[in-house]
């Protein structure tokens, strides 16, 4: 029996993933779409089931005028409660009152302002707000998506029942192949049932935990998750990330007034550490500009969109005193200095920690004060503002 060959080759400096390939099957979804990690947004955060044409089009408009646009974000997703039942012949059917147009209509809108359009399902029976799931009608509905312009699929795993994960994510991600339209898959099943080992094939984007919740920290066991539990869920989870298919700690907080601006700055810069999909979550309708700041620092992305797909982990942690490193295409290391404690502290890095020798000089930069800091020998310290972060790159 001849012995099956692996191969895959990512090439750094550009966005282009490799197939890989054993005995003829995908080793990562090759559906021609987020080769870096989806930016964008999303209503669910803010509005909830609060949603309606009005609105999708106000945030489109506020994308572009806020300059997220430039910055990189592409999506303008609408989550759950946007349908409403099925008509005779199944057809997934929006709500009449709140999206009078249609999602056709609304799709062009978006498209118009040079944006992709993004919607929200559910594998189940229903959703998690009880509206028409998509069990049973995935190639009926991939198909109305297409014919409407969906850029982007997110599904969620609400009143499945005994459905198995895998082969019900699989059955939608064949329904989207057969519609012939390119669509992002974002599965949503919470990592409920570690979808970092089985999703690669299915899959741009899944769900590594379970919702995260506007505060930094949750202090009870149903608190729900804030910023830094998600971190200690997901670090460990970084080899099944890559161009194409990311692990997802859940949306962006970041505006919605339930942590400080200097969390909010901790929150964004690690998940552009960690190669996470960007999808804000706030109303960008009415950012402050301190927010705006945050949302479109371009250095900051740039780490999370860098073309190697590199996810970032925890390379340091001495009590609340954490150092993370990401491997850039280039060579260099994005760096971040992150402290969950109550006051000010100073951390270090050192060069062995981030993958260097100790005896070379690199040169820091600060991405958030976007200067440059020098050439520097062996490490690297800075003080940093409790629930806060220094993030720099650093490059021999």
């Amino acid at each position: 029996m001849a012995m099956k060959t692996f191969t895959c080759r990512v090439a750094l400096g550009i966005a282009v993933l490799g197939l890989c390939a054993a005995g003829g099957e995908l080793w990562a979804l090759d559906n021609g779409v987020a080769r870096t990690p989806p930016m964008g947004w999303n209503s669910w955060n803010k509005f909830h089931c609060d949603v309606s044409e009005d609105l999708i089009k106000q945030a489109a408009d506020a994308m572009v005028s806020s300059g997220m646009k430039d910055a990189g974000y592409q999506f303008i997703v609408i989550d759950d409660c946007w349908q409403v039942s099925r008509d005779a012949d199944g057809n997934i059917v929006p709500d009449p009152k709140r999206f009078p147009n249609g999602m056709k209509a609304l799709a062009d809108y978006v498209h118009s302002k040079g944006l992709k359009f993004g919607v929200y399902s559910d594998a189940g029976l229903r959703t998690c707000q009880g509206r028409p799931g998509g069990r049973g009608y995935e190639f009926q509905d991939a198909r109305q998506y297409a014919a409407w312009g969906v850029d982007y699929l997110k599904y969620d795993w609400c009143n499945h029942g005994t459905q198995d994960s895998a082969a019900s994510y699989s059955l939608m991600r064949d329904a989207l192949e057969k519609s012939g339209r390119p669509i992002v898959f974002s599965l949503c099943e919470w990592g409920s049932t570690k979808p970092w080992l089985w999703a690669k094939d299915i899959g741009n984007l899944w769900r590594t935990t379970g919702d995260i919740e506007d505060k930094w920290e949750g202090r009870a066991k149903f608190d729900g998750l804030g910023v830094v539990q998600i971190l200690d869920l997901q670090d460990g989870l970084q080899s099944y990330a890559g161009p194409g298919h990311w692990n997802d700690p859940d949306m962006l907080e970041v505006g919605n007034g339930g942590m400080t601006d200097t969390e909010y700055r901790a929150h964004f810069s690690m998940w552009c550490l960690l190669a996470a999909p960007l999808m804000a979550g706030n109303d960008i309708r009415s950012m402050t500009p301190d927010i705006r700041d945050i949302l479109t620092n371009k250095e900051v992305i740039a780490v999370d969109q860098d073309p190697a797909g590199i996810e970032g982990h925890r390379v340091k942690r001495d009590g609340g005193l954490e150092v993370w490193s990401k491997q850039l295409a280039d060579g260099g290391r994005a760096v971040a200095l992150l402290n969950r404690t109550g006051a000010e502290a100073q951390i270090t890095a050192t060069w062995p920690e981030i993958g260097y020798p100790s005896d070379i000089r690199a040169k820091v930069r600060d991405l958030w004060e976007k200067k440059d800091l020098g050439e520097m020998h062996g490490s690297f310290s800075a003080q940093v503002p409790s629930h806060g972060v220094v993030m720099v790159t650093i490059k021999p």
